[in-house]
């Protein structure tokens, strides 16, 4: 189906997307806690917000266009995980890798809007 399909609640699906890259950033900060699967509680959380990120992206793909959500997910994901890694001190700072992370968010961005 695509973006245009009426009566799908495509409002919806982005707001349902976008939640589900907010929990991949915390399937992956989980995972890079858990030792190697080895520490429950981060195997714990990786595993519901996996599972709850993927479902949450697959009902978005119900009506937005699979590659520019699939931008959009992972884009999220991955900006939040490096956001919160510089954050808590486990990642290098600095100006260029902000630019980065902000490069990825406006080429989505770009990606969305010429969809």
């Amino acid at each position: 189906m695509g973006a245009d399909a009426p009566g799908k609640g495509v409002a919806m699906d982005w707001v349902i997307l976008v939640v589900a890259g907010v929990l991949e950033a915390v399937w992956a900060t989980a995972l890079g806690a858990s030792d190697g699967l080895r520490r429950p509680v981060p195997t714990i959380i990786f595993g519901v917000a996996a599972v709850a990120s993927l479902v949450g992206l697959g009902i978005a793909l119900a009506t937005l266009p699979t590659g520019v959500a699939y931008a959009v997910w992972t884009a999220i994901g991955a900006s939040l995980t490096v956001g919160w890694g510089m954050w808590r001190g486990h990642e290098p700072v600095s100006l260029a890798r902000i630019l980065l992370i902000l490069g990825i968010v406006a080429c989505v961005v770009g990606l969305k809007v010429t969809a």
